[in-house]
């Protein structure tokens, strides 16, 4: 899905395009730069709209492609801060990994608290990940594009720096054992960056307790960018770093908007049965189909598969053909629905 950075592409060559720039403590020339981090950068979004779409697979609203492209969002919504934070990590992400894999250049292990004392019986040592690095260079790319002085910009920005501040907040403490024959009289302890998805999930957890922003229209309307910036300080205030914002309420996504980029429900999947699923799954087909006003319908598709197949020396494979019904259900329209098929039953965006 390589269109889901395209929102990257125009700052790989313009944030600084013929003069040197700083990153970390070493001076290194706008194409080299580029090069240097491009791959990491692009290979970090296309993570965080992968792990989107994972998070929001049975919900109203799944991560379309229309909402990938940070660029072109024109509505600051509790889902479009989730973009921004799932995509800002996802970026500082790879690039902090990829730096203590040794894939770039001038970046290393974070050495700079090894043989202080952590804890009680615990110092720490080994090869810490360099998030600070990352954090450094993520934001210098993710946040470039937030040109704009008015109350978008300004809740992007801080949802950006929230999906940061999230890889921080996930990672863990690993240590290593000392001492005769591993008595473990003594630790050595690293940071090391958890699995994307506990990020994922964290950041979800935000979605959900995201805060909507009471921002003064009168005094943005009134004029200049300082009453504006004003405005937008002032609306932040006792609002916690690492909590997702947004500005405008959800719009229904029970229904097909293409000039929105939402196509609705019908014809999306849930699950009906199944062992092992989570509650969030269970539930999909009363969120995605009854309570947009959709009935489940059942689709059987015959599947011809080989099997059983067998090795005659030398040198054939001979297999039967095997018969398989995949059974799914979808939400479809409703005999003797409106003219759209909806009988309205919508209870909010989820």
């Amino acid at each position: 899905m390589v269109h889901a950075f395209f929102w990257l592409l125009p700052l790989l060559y313009k944030t600084c395009p013929g003069h040197a720039w700083v990153a970390s403590n070493f001076l290194m020339t706008g194409p080299k730069a580029h090069l240097t981090y491009a791959r990491s950068v692009q290979g970090g979004a296309q993570s965080g709209i992968d792990e989107c779409k994972h998070q929001f697979a049975w919900d109203r609203w799944n991560c379309p492609d229309s909402a990938t492209q940070l660029k072109g969002l024109k509505r600051a919504t509790r889902e479009t801060s989730f973009v921004h934070a799932i995509s800002a990590a996802g970026v500082m992400y790879t690039l902090t990994r990829n730096c203590s894999l040794g894939d770039l250049d001038n970046c290393g292990c974070d050495v700079s608290k090894n043989g202080k004392i952590g804890g009680r019986g615990w110092l720490w040592g080994g090869c810490s990940d360099n998030v600070d690095f990352g954090e450094r260079i993520s934001k210098q790319y993710v946040d470039a594009q937030e040109t704009g002085q008015d109350s978008r910009a300004a809740v992007n920005l801080h949802n950006n720096a929230a999906g940061r501040l999230a890889v921080k907040a996930t990672m863990k403490r690993i240590c290593r054992c000392h001492g005769m024959s591993e008595s473990c009289s003594v630790q050595t302890c690293w940071t090391q960056l958890s699995d994307f998805r506990e990020i994922g999930n964290y950041l979800k957890s935000k979605h959900g307790q995201a805060q909507k922003l009471d921002v003064d229209k009168k005094r943005m309307r009134a004029g200049n960018s300082a009453d504006n910036r004003g405005a937008v300080v002032d609306a932040f205030g006792g609002v916690a770093q690492t909590e997702l914002i947004y500005l405008e309420d959800s719009p229904d996504y029970c229904r097909r908007n293409t000039s929105m980029g939402l196509y609705g429900t019908e014809g999306r999947e849930c699950v009906q049965h199944g062992e092992g699923l989570a509650p969030w799954e269970r539930r999909s087909c009363r969120r995605l189909c009854h309570e947009c006003g959709l009935r489940v319908e059942e689709r059987r598709t015959d599947v011809v598969s080989s099997c059983n197949c067998k090795f005659h020396w030398c040198c054939t494979v001979n297999c039967d053909d095997c018969s398989q019904v995949i059974v799914k259900h979808v939400c479809a329209r409703r005999e003797g629905a409106d003219g759209t098929g909806f009988r309205r039953r919508y209870r909010g965006p989820k």
